[in-house]
């Protein structure tokens, strides 16, 4: 190996990656941009990045590409494996000749032909069209592609990564994907954590991302502790994706400061619950109607018990102000403190 393709310090890797878009501070993540610095100088290497959906796949595949001094001077193409038609996904990956099938008036070149010598980006491979993985196997095996309608094979060059944002071995138990395919895909497997398993990462990510968004407010320079605090107690089950839309509400929302607070996360929050809480109360209701007739309690009690629940996790919550919860509740300071009171509920939040 190179001298340039030595491994160099988590500081100096962050750094790196960072300026191809992939920010993280996390020395969990050290290990991954250890492999996928090294990957980068083993340029006809295939790879498998395994992450659950917005966690930044794209983003590592295409840093891997832009450090691979073999092919970064060649085309990225990226293939949406889940929306490819069965019908037509064979011309479109692999190119046709004029008069092949109806409607192909002129030769056309595959998607494997364009990112010659570069890379081609595999996405959500694991929806990739059963009947389609045996001829990406032998592109795979073969390094040569035949449009539709020729009888001359074509050597192609080009290194292939692959993601799927569910593990790939259970669907070859369950004869979803192909066992081979699998196995020429995963030779070198990168897998990305969630974002709620990235917690140390969360204030760069908001910077970050608030920087990207700059045009909607500017400048942010800091995210206060409170809105640190809450950001580390949610699931977001859309990873990345899902904070980088919550930070463009928040900045789009905010009309001054340079910081980002628990008030601007109650006030995007409100715009995103704007036309989907009609969904949320009537699944809440099922579920509260379920609940009383397996207690067999009166409806008036069962109110109380839920109202007491409802500003219990409201409390647990909440990093502001009593005005600020009363504010996200539409209700009064005075009127949250007695039914605080009523419900034998905490007295800490801050007035």
């Amino acid at each position: 190996m190179t001298e340039s393709a030595q491994l160099r310090s988590p500081a100096a890797l962050q750094q790196l990656f960072e300026g191809l878009g992939l920010v993280t501070r996390s020395q969990a993540l050290t290990p991954l941009l250890q492999q996928a610095y090294k990957a980068a100088y083993v340029s006809d290497v295939t790879l498998l990045i395994e992450g659950e959906t917005g966690t930044g796949k794209q983003v590592l595949a295409q840093a891997i590409h832009r450090l691979d001094q073999k092919r970064s001077g060649f085309p990225f193409v990226t293939v949406h494996c889940s929306t490819v038609n069965e019908t037509l996904a064979e011309s479109e990956l692999f190119g046709h000749h004029r008069g092949a099938f109806s409607g192909a008036l002129m030769d056309r070149q595959g998607l494997f032909q364009t990112a010659n010598h570069g890379t081609i980006f595999l996405d959500d491979v694991s929806d990739l069209p059963l009947g389609l993985q045996p001829k990406l196997l032998d592109v795979l095996q073969r390094g040569v592609v035949r449009a539709i309608g020729s009888d001359r094979e074509v050597q192609i060059d080009v290194r292939i990564i692959a993601a799927s944002n569910r593990p790939l071995l259970p669907l070859v138990k369950e004869n979803q994907f192909r066992g081979d395919l699998y196995h020429r895909l995963n030779v070198i497997r990168l897998a990305l954590p969630p974002l709620n398993m990235r917690g140390d990462d969360l204030e760069i990510l908001v910077l970050a991302l608030a920087k990207r968004h700059k045009e909607l407010f500017q400048p942010v320079e800091a995210v206060e502790t409170d809105l640190l605090t809450y950001l580390q107690t949610l699931a977001f089950p859309g990873n990345i994706r899902e904070l980088e839309n919550a930070v463009q509400r928040m900045l789009f929302a905010k009309t001054e400061g340079k910081s980002l607070t628990f008030a601007d996360w109650n006030a995007q929050a409100e715009r995103e619950d704007e036309g989907g809480g009609e969904d949320l109360i009537t699944e809440v209701a099922g579920s509260f109607w379920k609940a009383i007739c397996h207690s067999n309690m009166p409806l008036t009690t069962a109110f109380r018990d839920l109202e007491r629940e409802v500003l219990h996790v409201a409390l647990r919550l909440s990093r502001g102000t009593r005005r600020d919860l009363a504010r996200r509740l539409h209700t009064s300071e005075r009127t949250l403190y007695y039914k605080m009171r009523s419900h034998h509920l905490g007295q800490n939040l801050r007035g």
